[in-house]
């Protein structure tokens, strides 16, 4: 059985599946165009036919950053057409007198009010006919738009409506997503934000899906990243594809706990940077879950990995701003035209800068198979350093600097503003250009252990394969501690542990394999916001001291209100197993050793020992400054660091200190 994983992101395409106990991998150029391009094209270099191929993909979230998804239409109660324009109140940038809004995904013309209301306590105050749900499908149908979201007010309590509504608009032709079926939730503003993004995204996210399904080789089935770390059927992804908008991101953290837990390495601070940007997350024992995330100014509020992400990749862009100071990012050279040094186009980047640096080496760039052009990269640094008064190495340093700079300010917001301190967690770096700044960023954060797991660059794909099925349920309750005890909330779990079950049969999950874990949001009575708790025991007791270890104090007198309950269902799939070495050798291999070669170092040139990853062996320990090459990635070693081969084929590096 081929099972492969694959990645899109926005330079490269990743895959990888297990193979006669090793793993056959292929990184590519993305395709922008047409995502599905690439991934057919790769799969059909792999030699052999999958069976099961599962993918992160990035066409939803570009689909929203890019603001190139459906014509949505929005339907609500009379009288709340224009709740989707008018959000919160919350400023993020509340001193900036230039900052604007991102503009509404529906244009006013777009949103339709329909008779019918639903009381807070679930009741119908008014009713919706069946006329009055033709009619706005009608009205629907004659505005142009292709797609639409339908969101009333407390829908999650009694669906009916919105179903109604459902049905007459799927009559004319469009597409529909349902608040209620989506998100049964309170909060309607967020419920209504999730609920027209799915439907802005969905028929791009089809036509792909459908595109990339009809493609594979007969019999092979196709599944989905979700943000949240868990697979779906990718006709459940036609369906909500606002659920896999950190798609690729969460494979990275899946396959991250995975190696962590089988080295014995549980708190981790992941570093994942690509072509395009920089993930940053915080693993201590587990995943750690996020109960929304902004995406183009829309709140996403569907389960996701908790994940900081900045514009600082490979690929990014290198510029003087109007006041003559070095930018880098979040503009991004991508797939087409690249890097300076790729051949096409003439913008620099931080890859650029490695390269200039000798930290990249043209012929062994991809494993050899793409040549890059480091003849083009003087004049360009020589011309942006005349007009920053920097000299071409400073300015290639400098690049670096600040693209470092940049992503040592995502892991602390990950780490020290939460009240974690980086140096009691290793850092496990992958992605195509993270081995290269990864031993810095350790120490600038004060971090000692640095861990390169094998196919950095294809990390996020290889995630892909150890992720189980997932399904999220959920309902709001509204229950205070002063009038429900433990006992009545176990019971409530009752219907959404059969609403998810019967989610992991459509997923073609066996019962046998799913695993139920309970959670509950919980708040004191009064405040905004809640906390996620594991459902235990004493699930009152666990909300005040988790409440204490965030904020600093819990009121244990308060009534706690339980918000929501929610389910995360599992099911378990077959992984590739770790196996670790018994036998280990200090010495690296005579063929593991590539010869010396020049880099730049704090400005000065020095040599450094290159490695062949491919051939070196558990227990092989390397001296900084050396740099070791593998087909989708290079590790840079600095001077004063050293690195050793573990068991698993990690590259574990100790930062030693900030020479």
């Amino acid at each position: 059985m081929a099972v492969v994983g694959v990645d899109t992101g926005g330079t490269f395409t990743d895959i990888i599946c297990r193979r006669d106990g090793g793993f056959a991998v292929l990184k590519l150029p993305s395709t922008p165009d047409n995502p599905a391009r690439a991934v057919l094209e790769g799969l059909s270099r792999l030699g052999f036919s999958p069976t099961r191929v599962l993918h992160g993909s990035t066409v939803a979230t570009n689909a929203l950053l890019e603001r190139k998804g459906a014509v949505t239409a929005f339907v609500t109660n009379a009288g709340f057409e224009d709740l989707i324009s008018i959000g919160r109140q919350n400023r993020p940038e509340l001193y900036d007198l230039s900052s604007r809004k991102e503009p509404c995904l529906v244009p006013e013309a777009l949103r339709f009010g329909v008779p019918g209301r639903v009381s807070a306590e679930g009741k119908a105050v008014e009713d919706l006919t069946p006329e009055d749900a033709w009619k706005a499908a009608q009205a629907v149908a004659v505005s142009g738009a292709t797609s639409v979201a339908v969101c009333l007010l407390f829908s999650f309590l009694k669906p009916g409506h919105e179903k109604l509504l459902g049905q007459a608009l799927a009559e004319v032709g469009v597409s529909v997503s349902l608040s209620s079926e989506l998100l049964a939730e309170f909060r309607e503003y967020e419920r209504a934000a999730t609920t027209v993004a799915n439907a802005y995204v969905a028929p791009v996210m089809d036509a792909y899906l459908g595109e990339l399904d009809a493609g594979l080789p007969e019999g092979a089935s196709l599944s989905v990243m979700q943000s949240g770390g868990g697979l779906i059927t990718a006709a459940t992804a036609r369906r909500e594809p606002v659920r896999t908008i950190l798609s690729g991101p969460a494979g990275g953290l899946v396959a991250a706990l995975a190696i962590g837990k089988a080295a014995g390495c549980d708190r981790l601070i992941t570093f994942d940077m690509g072509g395009t940007s920089t993930d940053v997350s915080l693993l201590d024992g587990g995943l750690t879950m996020a109960a929304s995330a902004t995406l183009a100014g829309l709140p996403i509020k569907t389960p996701m990995l908790d994940i900081h992400t900045v514009g600082a990749g490979g690929g990014s862009l290198a510029l003087l701003d109007a006041g003559g100071a070095l930018r880098v990012g979040p503009q991004s050279a991508g797939a087409e035209p690249g890097p300076a040094c790729y051949g096409r186009g003439g913008g620099l980047t931080v890859t650029d800068a490695n390269l200039f640096l000798g930290r990249l080496a043209p012929d062994l760039f991809l494993g050899g198979a793409m040549p890059l052009f480091p003849d083009r990269l003087p004049p360009l640094f020589a011309t942006l350093g005349q007009a920053a008064g920097l000299s071409p190495v400073e300015a290639a340093e400098g690049i670096v600097a600040v693209a470092e700079a940049a992503m040592e300010r995502a892991i602390r917001v990950i780490s020290v503003e939460r009240g974690h301190d980086p140096a009691e967690f290793a850092l496990l770096s992958y992605g195509g250009a993270g081995g290269l700044h990864a031993v810095s960023l350790a120490r600038l954060l004060g971090v000692k252990t640095v861990v390169v797991p094998r196919h950095a660059g294809l990390f996020s794909a290889l995630g892909m394969l150890y992720a189980d099925v997932v399904k999220d349920v959920s309902a709001t309750v509204m229950l205070g501690s002063d009038t429900t005890d433990v006992f009545e909330l176990a019971g409530l779990f009752g219907d959404l542990e059969v609403k998810a079950r019967e989610a992991m049969a459509v997923e073609g999950v066996p019962a046998a394999k799913v695993v139920l874990e309970r959670q509950l949001d919980m708040r004191y009575r009064g405040q905004s916001h809640e906390l996620s708790i594991r459902f235990v025991a004493d699930p009152y007791s666990a909300f005040h001291n988790r409440h204490e270890a965030i904020f600093g104090f819990k009121n244990p007198r308060d009534v706690v209100e339980v918000v929501t309950l929610r389910i995360r269902a599992r099911g378990i799939t077959d992984k590739p197993a770790f196996e670790e070495a018994k036998h280990l050798v200090a010495a690296a291999p005579e063929g593991a050793f590539l010869g010396e070669r020049p880099l730049v170092w704090r400005g000065r040139e020095i040599g450094a020992q290159w490695y062949d990853r491919e051939k070196l062996l558990p227990g092989n320990h390397l001296l900084g400054p050396a740099l070791v090459a593998e087909p989708s990635a290079t590790t840079f070693i600095p001077p004063k660091a050293e690195a050793t081969v573990d068991g698993f084929g990690n590259l574990v590096i100790a930062t030693g200190g900030g020479a």
